[in-house]
């Protein structure tokens, strides 16, 4: 194949994919769905539940995924699962699901393994190192715990997942989550109006709005008109600026003051002022590193950078050395503005000032990382520009995600006793089923069943899932009730799998599963239950 006609085949598939994925490349960029589409995602489990999560992954363009699952389509897994059919049953379950699950995009590559994940775990525990992130459906807790030691060690991400009855769960067991773009509501402009750096400054020097034509003055950016006004008020008061409601009332009727008036002395009607006016709150937002940020400059990962160092926290002390030297107390630069009402001229000229100087930053802390990565031994290239350039634009918004280990949670000596208890202050809080979801899996422990799975056990299956509940509260030390409607409840799921919480958990899921492989967006810590009762649901840190 010549060059040309190789580019000219590139070009067209690279065009089909943003016209295929166009919705999420704007969501989370380029980089996320390159990110998605070098994961490999393995899936324990080709359950409802299991089904609907992979199905989410798969139409976005996951780059593979690999079913573990060593049992055989039933005639239940037929009646619940969209992605088998009659003609499925007796057939290994992972390949049934895989050959669907398949034709929704061929872009994605997928795998099965005919096996148990215990027998894996007994053979060649190795085996789960090689994912992206690993999701297990419907695991009893003596596998979740075997492998969650697994994975833990190996640093791979582990997404627990359960639907039982009506209720939903799910458990996020990552040792350290690191995210860049965390993609904040409402996130507060970075504009330095109360600390304006010099370039700001000299380019404020070309506005003079008092001897401005009409046609100029109705179309200077708000940002340049507060800034004025604010200068002058700071001349004013001592150098302080307006800080509560009152002063910042009067420094709106400074800014209406400065409208242009007619023949008549009445104001004309200059939109771009009353953008000013309105945009008061975030023009005197206070510039100051946010406490998260603060926190992760402080820890010890911070602090201690070594070859085994991820880019994130070299970045990351980059940065803190930036705020301390070249940034005089202050993050790099976001360098982007808001739009506004103004000419073309005047609003590129001001967007090129704060682009041009938050380029700048990002070069100062590209010193910094160089220098850093010199330290342990690694080349200057190890980072790419692209990425401290994000870094840098991000750098109000990172956050890192630690969860406990599944080992803790379920050890006596360290259950979060403290978070049960205040929340079954309320006994019917969603950590109820928690509770009894634990209760179920004691319950499989002694009797290889869940409770209530044939109904002719229902009444006889009350008393021993109640005397497993008791056990368990017992065993943990937790002074707090359940009541019987609950112990009930459970028994008469008998374990099922309905449809429709299956295919809300899958959604669920497959969500936060893109945020650990895309490092975008925050996912939950730790544990998730969803109560299709009543559609609530709650988050708790266990």
């Amino acid at each position: 194949m010549n060059v040309t006609h190789w580019k000219g085949t590139m070009a067209a598939t690279k065009a089909s994919k943003e016209q295929k994925y166009d919705r999420q490349l704007r969501l989370w960029g380029d980089h996320g769905q390159e990110a998605l589409e070098n994961a490999h995602v393995c899936l324990i489990n080709a359950t409802a539940t299991g089904t609907e999560i992979l199905k989410n992954l798969v139409l976005p363009g996951i780059g593979a995924f690999t079913i573990v699952d060593g049992h055989t389509v039933s005639g239940e897994d037929a009646g619940n699962n969209f992605f088998l059919s009659n003609s499925s049953i007796g057939k290994n379950r992972a390949q049934a699901t895989t050959e669907l699950l398949q034709e929704l995009n061929s872009d994605v590559s997928g795998n099965f393994v005919e096996e148990s994940p215990d027998k894996l775990l007994d053979n060649d525990p190795e085996f789960f190192h090689r994912f992206t992130i690993v999701i297990g459906v419907q695991l009893p807790e003596s596998t979740c715990l075997r492998l969650g030691s697994v994975l833990w060690n190996a640093s791979v991400p582990f997404l627990i997942c359960k639907t039982y009855g009506l209720i939903g769960y799910m458990r996020l067991v990552v040792q350290e989550h690191t995210v860049i773009e965390s993609h904040p509501d409402n996130a507060l402009e970075d504009l330095r109006l109360d600390q304006p750096f010099e370039e700001f400054k000299n380019h404020l020097e070309l506005y003079d709005l008092d001897g401005m034509e009409k046609k100029d003055h109705s179309h200077t950016p708000w940002i340049i008109i507060v800034a004025k006004q604010l200068e002058k008020w700071l001349n004013e008061h001592n150098c302080q600026p307006p800080k509560n409601y009152k002063e910042k009332e009067a420094f709106r009727q400074f800014i209406r003051e400065g409208i242009m008036k007619n023949e008549t002395g009445a104001p004309e009607d200059e939109e771009n002022f009353e953008e000013a006016i309105k945009n008061v709150n975030t023009a005197l937002n206070p510039t100051k590193i946010p406490g998260a940020v603060e926190d992760l400059f402080n820890s010890e990962q911070c602090d201690n950078i070594t070859a085994q160092s991820s880019p994130f926290w070299v970045m990351m002390r980059a940065v803190k050395e930036f705020v301390h030297s070249d940034g005089n107390g202050s993050l790099p630069l976001r360098g982007t503005i808001p739009d506004m009402i103004a000419d073309s001229q005047k609003f590129i000229s001001l967007q090129n000032v704060y682009r041009e100087k938050a380029m700048q930053d990002a070069a100062a802390v590209t010193k910094h990382i160089e220098c850093l990565l010199q330290s342990i031994g690694k080349p200057a290239e190890s980072i790419s520009e692209k990425d401290i350039k994000l870094f840098c634009k991000n750098a109000s918004f990172l956050r890192v995600v630690r969860c406990r280990s599944l080992a803790d949670e379920y050890n006596v000596d360290s259950v979060n006793k403290d978070e049960i208890t205040s929340c079954m202050d309320n006994p019917d809080s969603e950590m109820v089923f928690y509770l009894m979801l634990r209760a179920v899996d004691r319950f499989y422990q002694q009797h290889s069943r869940y409770p209530g799975v044939y109904n002719y056990q229902v009444e006889e299956d009350i008393g021993k899932l109640k005397l497993c509940v008791n056990c368990l509260l017992q065993e943990y030390s937790l002074s707090v009730s359940i009541k019987d409607d609950y112990v009930h409840e459970f028994c008469r799921y008998g374990a099922a799998e309905p449809h429709t919480v299956s295919a809300f958990l899958g959604g669920s899921a497959a969500q936060e599963a893109i945020k650990i492989i895309s490092h975008q967006f925050v996912p939950f810590n730790n544990t998730f239950i969803y109560n299709a009762m009543l559609q609530t649901s709650a988050t708790f840190q266990l």
